[in-house]
């Protein structure tokens, strides 16, 4: 029996061991290739008038629908640089929110457990 234990754990260790360092190896590789990116200058970007709250929660809405489209079209953009700051942020992150559910489908998992 403790030998059995003994193995188990061992066993477990090594997967861990294993885990990590694959894991590790992804977060250096993403590091790395993202590190290499062209940085573009916001200057272009500015337009008179930056985007407020209304604008980010219009761009969560379709963030999926221009995702797909920024894919083959290179002038459009998922996120507008030219904005207020954090309200922006934060409409677009309750706007795309909205669209996927919220914290609906987690609630009823929840409850399901119970």
């Amino acid at each position: 029996m403790i030998v059995n234990l003994k193995l188990k754990l061992r066993t477990m260790n090594s997967l861990l061991t294993k885990h990590s360092r694959i894991t590790a190896l992804f977060v250096f590789l993403a590091v790395v290739l993202t590190s290499c990116a062209q940085a573009v200058g916001i200057d272009p970007t500015v337009t008179a008038e930056p985007y407020g709250f209304f604008s980010g929660l219009w761009h969560g809405f379709i963030a999926p629908f221009s995702f797909f489209v920024s894919l083959f079209v290179e002038d459009v953009a998922l996120y507008a640089f030219n904005n207020t700051g954090g309200w922006y942020d934060f409409g677009f992150v309750l706007g795309a929110g909205i669209l996927f559910g919220g914290s609906r489908g987690r609630r009823k998992k929840r409850k399901k457990e119970k």
